[in-house]
């Protein structure tokens, strides 16, 4: 049996839709729905990797805190669209509306090999790791993104199959 060439996060990573902490929390709500995104990724305003937060965390802060505690208490909330949350969502920047507990980004190198990326999104329980490459001292890049479900594709597919993506 043949084997199969090793791949690189640089192989594995794609271009992924990214707000800043400055936009809107709605407007990231947008960017998550319109695309069914399985995080949200937050860059700083170099485009470098800020935060990646799960779909799941950021419905948790739409959530009432006493239904949290208690989700029979979520029966008497009403499901239909609030205006009221609308607004203040709005109001809120991405900043202000990210979770404080740690979701900053674990950033992979561009060798990092699939098991390396699928143990960083086990251990961190994240969809999505941000593929970084240090270009000198002083300066990064972000080349893109490696998605759980393209570490799954590359681990669980056979050697003779040409795409991995």
């Amino acid at each position: 049996m043949a084997r199969r060439p090793l791949v690189s996060a640089r192989d594995l990573a794609t271009p992924y839709a990214s707000v800043t902490t400055d936009e809107s929390a709605n407007a990231a709500i947008r960017l998550l729905t319109e695309h069914s995104l399985p995080a949200l990724l937050v860059v700083d305003g170099h485009g470098m990797p800020y935060a990646v937060v799960p779909v799941s965390e950021l419905v948790r802060q739409l959530v009432p805190e006493p239904a949290l505690d208690d989700p029979l208490r979520a029966a008497v909330l009403r499901d239909e669209p609030s205006e009221r949350l609308a607004a203040s969502l709005e109001e809120q920047t991405v900043g202000d509306w990210l979770p404080r507990r740690g979701f900053g980004p674990r950033c992979v190198g561009p060798d990092a090999t699939a098991a390396q990326i699928a143990a960083v999104m086990a251990r961190r329980r994240i969809p999505l790791v941000p593929v970084v490459e240090q270009v000198d001292d002083k300066e990064a890049r972000m080349l893109g993104v490696v998605s759980a479900t393209a570490v799954m594709r590359y681990l669980i597919t056979p050697s003779d199959s040409a795409d991995r993506r």
